[in-house]
C-alpha cells in the first residue's frame, strides 16, 4: 500500500492535465520525426514539412472523434434514465456489508462494460454512491474506497467489449489503416475463443477478488459524509404536466422505436447474410434509439444530454492532436522506424506481449482508447506484418494494455471521483491490485492462445 501512496503523491503532484500531455506528446512526436527521419531538404524546409504533415494529420480523425463523443455521451444518457435509476436503486439495496457491496457493484459494472464503457462508467459511479447512501443512513461501516474501485473496474474490461474503439474501428469498412489491414472482422477480435476465454476469466475472477478485498478491509474510508438525497440532479425528470412535444410521450418512442427497428432489421438482414455489422456507428446509432426510447419525452433525454457534455469535452480538444500526431508518424516516416525497432527486439511470441505492456504504458499519456489506436495502431500493425503476426491478436494485445492501465491511470476515473465525492488516493490501493490481477489474465491468455 505504500508504494501505491507514493504512486497517488507522484500523480497529484506532477502529472499535467491530459490536454497538457497531448500537447507535449504533439511536440515530443516532431522532435522525434525531426532528428531521425531523413530528408533531402534543408533543416528548415524539413521542419515546416513535418509542420505541415501534423497539419494534415490533425483533421483525419474528425469521424472518429465524433464516434467517440457519442459513444460517451449516450452511454451516460443511457445511465441517466429511469430504467437503469431503478435498476441502480435495487442493486445498491442488496449488499449488508463491504465485502458484498464490493462483489456486487464490481459484477454489475463489469457485466456492462462489455456492452459500452460510457454507461459502465456512469452505471458504476452512481451505484456506488446509491450504496454508500444507503449504508450511511443505516449507520454501517463501509469501505467506500473499495466499492469505488469496485465502480471503476469496468474500465479494465470495456475494450473486449461492443464498445471497443480499436476493434470496432478496424471492422469498419472505410477505416483509417484499411490500406495495411483491411477490415477485420470483430469474429476474429471480440468474438474470437481468445478474448471470450479472458472475458469470463474477468467477469468470475475479479468480483471474487474484491469480495476477498472486503472481507480483509472491510472498513476504511467511510461513507459516512454522505446524505440520503437524490444522487444528481439531472436525474430528476421533467414535470411531465406541462403538456408540449418536447415533454410528450410519443415523439421519443416514435423516433426511438424507429431507430430501433432500423437497426434490428439491419441486424438480422446481415446476420442472415453473414456479413460483419456491429461497429462504432451501428452501436451508437443503438444507444441513440435506447436513450430516446428509455427517457420517454424528448425533455428528459435532452436534460441527460446536457448532463454528459462536460465529459466529452477532453475529447473533443485531444483527438485532434492525437490526430495530429498520427499523421507526424505516418508521413514523415517515423511510424516505419519504430515499428522495425520492435521487429528487431521481438519475435512471434513476445511482440504481442510487449505490445500489451507497451500500450499500458502509452496509455498513461495517452488516456483515450480511440486516441492510443490513432497513435500506436499504424506501429504495431506495421510490426505485426513484417513478423507474420495475427493481426486481430494485435489489436486485442493492444486494447488489453490500454485497458489494464486504466487502473492506475486517474483520467477516466474523475465522473466517478466527482459523482461519488472520492479521491483518487482512495480507490487507487484497490484498484493496483485489481491492475495485477488483470494483468496476469491478459497475459495468460496471449501466451495461451
Amino acid at each position: 500500500m505504500n508504494i501505491t501512496r507514493q504512486y497517488v503523491k507522484f500523480v497529484e503532484r506532477y502529472l499535467p492535465s491530459p490536454f497538457m500531455i497531448a500537447i507535449l506528446l504533439s511536440g515530443l512526436t516532431f522532435i522525434l520525426a525531426f532528428f531521425f527521419t531523413k530528408s533531402n531538404d534543408s533543416t528548415l524546409a524539413h521542419g515546416i514539412n513535418i509542420l505541415g504533415y501534423w497539419q494534415t494529420g490533425f483533421w483525419e480523425l474528425l469521424a472518429f472523434t465524433m464516434q467517440m463523443v457519442l459513444i460517451l455521451l449516450l452511454g451516460h444518457t443511457v445511465a441517466l434514465t429511469p430504467f437503469f435509476s431503478k435498476l441502480i436503486t435495487k442493486i445498491a439495496d442488496l449488499p449488508k456489508n463491504t465485502a458484498q457491496a464490493a462483489f456486487l457493484v464490481s459484477l454489475s459494472t463489469i457485466f456492462l462494460s462489455f456492452f459500452n464503457w460510457g454507461l459502465c462508467l456512469i452505471f458504476g459511479a452512481i451505484l456506488t454512491r446509491k450504496v454508500g447512501e444507503r449504508f450511511s443512513a443505516q449507520g454501517k461501516a463501509l469501505n467506500y474506497g473499495l466499492v469505488g474501485a469496485a465502480g471503476y473496474c469496468g474500465m479494465m474490461v470495456w475494450h473486449g467489449g461492443l464498445s471497443g474503439s480499436a476493434p470496432l474501428k478496424v471492422a469498419e469498412s472505410n477505416h483509417f489503416l484499411l490500406n495495411e489491414t483491411g477490415v477485420i472482422s470483430i469474429n476474429e477480435t471480440l468474438f474470437s475463443s481468445m478474448n471470450i476465454a479472458i472475458s469470463i476469466c474477468l467477469i468470475v475472477v475479479i468480483p471474487l477478488i474484491f469480495y476477498w478485498i472486503g472481507k480483509k478491509f472491510n472498513t476504511g474510508n467511510s461513507s459516512s459524509q454522505l446524505v440520503e438525497e437524490s444522487i444528481v440532479n439531472e436525474e430528476e425528470q421533467v414535470d411531465g404536466n406541462k403538456e408540449s412535444l418536447d415533454t410528450s410521450v410519443w415523439p421519443a418512442y416514435l423516433l426511438g422505436g424507429l431507430i430501433l427497428l432500423v437497426a434490428i432489421i439491419q441486424a438480422v438482414q446481415n446476420i442472415r447474410s453473414g456479413d460483419s455489422f456491429i461497429d462504432l456507428n451501428y452501436i451508437n446509432f443503438l444507444l441513440f434509439g435506447l436513450s430516446l426510447t428509455l427517457h420517454a419525452s424528448l425533455a428528459n433525454f435532452m436534460k441527460a444530454v446536457h448532463a454528459g457534455i462536460k465529459g466529452i469535452s477532453g475529447i473533443i480538444i485531444q483527438f485532434p492532436l492525437y490526430a495530429g500526431i498520427m499523421g507526424i508518424m505516418k508521413y514523415s516516416g517515423l511510424v516505419i522506424l519504430i515499428s522495425d525497432f520492435f521487429v528487431s527486439i521481438s519475435n512471434e511470441w513476445s511482440f504481442p506481449i510487449l505490445t500489451f505492456l507497451s500500450a499500458g504504458l502509452v496509455n498513461f499519456f495517452v488516456p483515450s482508447g480511440g486516441g492510443q489506436w490513432a497513435v500506436q495502431g499504424p506501429i504495431v500493425v506495421e510490426a505485426a506484418q513484417t513478423l507474420g503476426i495475427s493481426l486481430p491478436k494485435i489489436v486485442m494485445a493492444l486494447a488489453y494494455g490500454d485497458q489494464v492501465s486504466n487502473m492506475l491511470q486517474p483520467f477516466w476515473a474523475l465522473p466517478l471521483l466527482g459523482i461519488t465525492q472520492l479521491k483518487a488516493k482512495d480507490i487507487l490501493p484497490y484498484s493496483a491490485i485489481i491492475l495485477l490481477i488483470g494483468t496476469v489474465i491478459f497475459i495468460g491468455g496471449l501466451l495461451l492462445f
